[in-house]
């Protein structure tokens, strides 16, 4: 977790514009010379927007015995580490899932292809789920699974039943819907398989 990290140095990317959640685009890059100097730059890809910091190998720079520490700690704390990714994994999938239904049934292409009715029960679940989320950032991982399982029921036939309306392959809809263009979990696919494209 970045609470574990070491902090060589820091720098803000100001002037980024209000957007919806998951809309910026920042791409940071890391760069290494061969005297071990640490480039590090951000991009804010909608403005141009940069700023970056440069690490020489002199500064932060732990001693071998911290080193050695560290990793002992890192061996010890592996399962934990572990546990603890898959939590913050299974939060953002809910997050995110939730943040894209939205985004996907308040899209304009969808409106008249979608009823009130199905648009309002699926973001009324989804703002459920963001205030449940907000309130409840350190769940344990079983209970994000349960809340996208709960999430995916309200969303799932909905979202099944646009498909089918608008014919095998969603021509007019918008390409938003999480999952890249097929319903979201349990959907039979019928595009290649990453065998079949290889």
């Amino acid at each position: 977790m970045t609470k574990d990290n070491n902090l060589l140095g820091k720098f803000e990317l100001i002037g980024i514009p209000p957007a919806p959640h998951g809309v910026p685009q920042i791409e940071v890059t890391f760069d290494i010379d061969a005297n071990g100097i640490l480039n590090v730059s951000a991009v804010d890809k909608s403005t141009g927007k940069e700023n970056k910091i440069t690490i020489t190998n002199d500064k932060g720079r732990l001693s071998k015995e911290d080193i050695e520490r560290m990793v002992q700690e890192a061996e010890k704390y592996k399962a934990e580490d572990e546990k603890q990714r898959d939590k913050v994994s299974s939060k953002n999938s809910l997050e995110s899932y939730a943040f894209n239904m939205k985004a996907t049934v308040e899209d304009e292409k969808l409106q008249g292809k979608i009823t009130d009715e199905d648009k309002q029960k699926i973001l009324d679940k989804c703002n459920e789920i963001i205030n449940w989320l907000d309130k409840n950032q350190t769940a344990e991982n079983e209970e994000f699974e349960h809340r996208q399982k709960e999430l995916e029921n309200v969303c799932n036939p909905i979202i099944t039943k646009l498909y089918q309306s608008a014919g095998s392959m969603p021509g007019g809809m918008p390409g938003g819907f999480p999952g890249g263009g097929a319903p979201p979990s349990g959907g039979a696919s019928s595009g290649p398989t990453i065998e079949e494209a290889d």
